[in-house]
């Protein structure tokens, strides 16, 4: 099997990540007997630096032509002052604008080797938790309209938050398929009780349910969902929530999880081509310094196998290898604690998971 796969490195440790989660994928191929061919392109502060913009055309066609997109991290604080619609975060927006993505699947559990790692108490991690977080991507108040005006109290800034049924009912239907892989539970986070968009996802969530008799439903609002998952987040299976909720909700999984660098994400559309990343930013004061921790991006390599081409075994290899490495005690420095553990390189984290394929 040969599969074409757009490398979008960015900036940052980017480069450093994508690169690994390439060996990884070579080291798959030749004991599968796939092809992965790489096509680099440029988008970020990177594409910024060399053609003024942070999304080249020639960077979406190429993505559009590819069988998948692999994505490192954009952004850091050399473009930090530029006008919003050419910030390197831009780049993201339109790239999953452009390829159709409207559904960001981000896995959340804890290993069993980094309970040490995890912040919360002793008997809430003794439980452990696997959740996967099912957030829209597309539309809200990210992609709404914004501004700037004359208000009540003088110059004033504002962003719209809106959605359609349409967007409501197809990220609803992907987690409620989700759930019946999983151990079908959805719990559908909004803010119902204040805002109207989220009165309408909750009808529609409700309405669609209908359809999923084999799954149970949870209402919880956004602040309750916030504190739960500190509190007892084993208690969630699938939760699937509005672009802004998932967005910040996502990143605190990420943390009772041990590391922000071990979370991988896929966004997905209609189609099997998808974007893959890990949900950690560009890092730019270790950029350059072989320190990143490549496991996100190669756990989204990972899922791109899944996802994208149906190589189920090929995923299973490297997940396993990853979760082996960590049981044999690799460390990078994000995850590295207590007297005698030696940090690990990126080069030689991926090492010891191309080791364990």
């Amino acid at each position: 099997m040969q599969m074409n796969i757009a490398l979008v490195k960015g900036d940052g440790i980017g480069p450093e990540i994508v690169t690994s989660a390439v060996a990884v994928l070579n080291a798959i191929g030749e004991k599968y007997g796939h092809t992965f061919v790489f096509t680099d392109v440029l988008a970020g502060g990177c594409a910024i630096d060399a053609t003024g913009i942070p999304l080249p055309q020639e960077t979406v066609d190429t993505c559009l032509a590819s069988d998948s997109v692999l994505l490192g991290a954009v952004g850091g604080p050399k473009w930090d002052t530029l006008p919003g619609n050419i910030r390197p975060e831009k780049a993201l927006l339109g790239l999953r604008s452009a390829l159709g993505l409207y559904t960001n699947l981000r896995p959340a559990r804890l290993y069993p080797a980094l309970k040490d790692e995890c912040p919360l108490r002793a008997d809430i991690v003794e439980k452990g938790f696997d959740l996967l977080m099912v957030r829209e991507l597309t539309g809200g108040i990210y992609f709404g309209d914004r501004g700037r005006r004359e208000g009540k109290y003088g110059p004033e800034a504002y962003d719209t938050e809106a959605y359609s049924v349409m967007e409501i009912e197809r990220i609803a239907r992907a987690a409620f398929e989700a759930a019946r892989k999983r151990r079908g539970k959805v719990t559908s986070i909004d803010k119902a009780n204040v805002l109207e968009t989220s009165r309408l996802w909750r009808e529609t969530v409700h309405r669609l349910a209908a359809e999923y008799p084999d799954v149970e439903v949870q209402d919880m609002l956004v602040d309750n969902a916030a504190m739960q998952l500190v509190r007892n987040p084993s208690s969630f299976d699938v939760v699937v929530t509005t672009n802004m909720f998932g967005d910040i909700l996502s990143d605190e999984a990420s943390q009772i999880s041990g590391s922000i660098g071990l979370l991988p994400s896929a966004s997905l559309g209609e189609g099997k081509r998808g974007l893959y990343e890990p949900i950690h930013g560009s890092a730019p004061d270790i950029a350059g310094q072989n320190k990143a921790n490549p496991l996100a991006t190669i756990l989204s390599a990972a899922m791109m196998l899944r996802y994208a081409f149906d190589l189920g075994e090929e995923a299973d290899a490297i997940e396993r290898a990853v979760d082996k490495a960590l049981e044999d005690g690799c460390r990078t420095a994000d995850i590295a604690r207590g007297e005698g553990v030696r940090a690990l390189s990126c080069t030689e984290m991926t090492a010891e998971v191309i080791k364990r394929l």
